[in-house]
């Protein structure tokens, strides 16, 4: 593979005023296809080697809910505590209700076989068969067995009835593999770019810790890109790159993680003002600012309500667990020791355009 040494100047932040509200998130929902890393930390000669890095904390304003903590643990749990080799089977609404977490034998890689994919598909059947089982029998008034009083146990806890949770169970079954290995890689990359991102969030007038939403977008990787088309760290679409990166659509700059964190910083301050705070200004760059004033608009401004009873028709599991996954990986990467005993070795911190592309 041929190695390009490419040096692209970070142009000065600035707080632009938009005309147009544009109703597109920097993110078009799509499983990420490909995130195969395209950049390596570049070690320019007679450059002293800097002092190890290692995460700061700043508190910002990111409120957490009471009515938002299981979500928050769920994804905490997928984050630091589940390996790739794990997968839950749980009811997509209720994060607290997790049915199982499941093994798959022998070595997993970072994509399943289709071995392993047939044997996460049939006990996702089996979780499926169960829960409709249980409310057939209650139905009609059959005798019910260990199993079922066990489902029940689950259905209704932390106080929930179980004429309200039991309908439909079978339907909001959702199976989740952990992505501790994942997440550990992530936290080690991030020490390349932590301090210039927090800088730019800072520099734009924005909460630092905004700097952690590539460990929900892309997992630091430079060259993800997902299934709807949107590239690069911090995941921007042509048509959100275009209104909001330097330089618009004169040069494709969505794999320079540098300009591509600004274009990021000047997208959320727009989505803050348009919307008001920043659970839904977070949540807007999976939905979009326009997706979620529609949101308000239907159901007010208090975001849990919006989470548990909004029903537009593209805000499905990703948007309403958006803002949690980002509690989650924010909780975790300010606190690695809690959840990555062995240690984390952070790459050193790099420059504004300093990398290497490989092609």
């Amino acid at each position: 593979m041929k190695r390009l040494l490419l040096r692209l100047p970070l142009p000065l932040i600035a707080l632009v005023l938009l005309n147009a509200c544009s109703s597109s998130s920097p993110v078009k929902r799509g499983k990420i296809a490909s995130v195969r890393p395209n950049i390596v930390q570049q070690r320019p000669a007679y450059r002293p080697q800097p002092a190890p890095y290692k995460p700061v904390f700043y508190t910002g304003t990111f409120p957490k809910p009471a009515e938002l903590e299981p979500a928050v643990d769920f994804w905490r749990k997928t984050y630091g505590v589940w390996q790739r080799s794990e997968v839950a089977f749980h009811d997509d609404r209720y994060l607290d209700i997790v049915y199982e977490v499941m093994t798959l034998p022998g070595y997993v890689a970072e994509g399943l076989t289709p071995e392993q994919k047939e044997m996460v598909s049939q006990r996702r059947d089996y979780w499926k068969a169960q829960l409709a089982s249980l409310e057939s029998k209650l139905r009609y008034g059959a005798a019910l067995n260990v199993n079922d009083k066990q489902l029940i146990a689950k259905l209704e806890s932390n106080g929930r009835s179980l004429n309200s949770m039991l309908p439909g169970a079978s339907d909001r079954l959702r199976s989740q593999r952990g992505t501790r290995e994942r997440f550990k890689r992530g936290l080690e990359i991030s020490g390349r770019y932590d301090l210039q991102f927090r800088k730019t969030f800072r520099d734009a007038g924005l909460p630092e810790d905004l700097a952690y939403l590539p460990h929900v977008e892309s997992s630091f990787q430079p060259a993800a890109r997902s299934s709807a088309g949107a590239v690069g760290m911090w995941q921007f679409t042509k048509a959100a790159a275009k209104t909001f990166m330097p330089g618009g659509d004169s040069i494709d700059q969505r794999f320079d993680p540098f300009v591509s964190a600004t274009g990021a910083a000047r997208y959320l301050s727009y989505a803050y003002g348009k919307l008001g705070d920043w659970p839904a200004a977070v949540t807007s760059y999976n939905h979009g600012i326009g997706g979620m004033k529609r949101a308000q608009n239907q159901v007010g401004n208090d975001f849990v309500r919006i989470v548990e009873a909004y029903d537009g028709p593209a805000f499905g599991f990703a948007s309403r667990n958006y803002y949690a996954q980002f509690l989650a990986a924010r909780e975790i990467a300010s606190n690695p020791e809690q959840f990555f005993r062995e240690g984390i070795r952070y790459e050193s911190p790099l420059a504004p355009g300093q990398y290497l592309a490989v092609e």
